[in-house]
């Protein structure tokens, strides 16, 4: 496995898209007015809230699909 320095630097590059875009969708759904370049106008409490409502929703996501791909599998 490959460290990360970075907390700020994706650990596969090609998502860096998607993720953007998944951000600005987050903020749009929350009424954040994220922008693209300088958002430093943002209290840390709408960045928060975009950051952790990404969060909530890819570890629903991935819930759905490791109960979907997975139901007759037992831990």
């Amino acid at each position: 496995m490959t460290k990360n320095t970075s907390s700020n630097r994706a650990v596969v590059p090609e998502a860096k898209g998607a993720l953007d875009r998944f951000k600005f969708e987050v903020a749009n759904e929350l009424g954040v007015p994220l922008t693209d370049g300088y958002n430093g106008n943002l209290t840390s409490k709408q960045n928060g809230s975009v950051g952790g409502y990404m969060v909530k929703k890819m570890i629903e996501q991935q819930e759905r699909q490791m109960s979907g791909s997975s139901q007759n599998e037992q831990y």
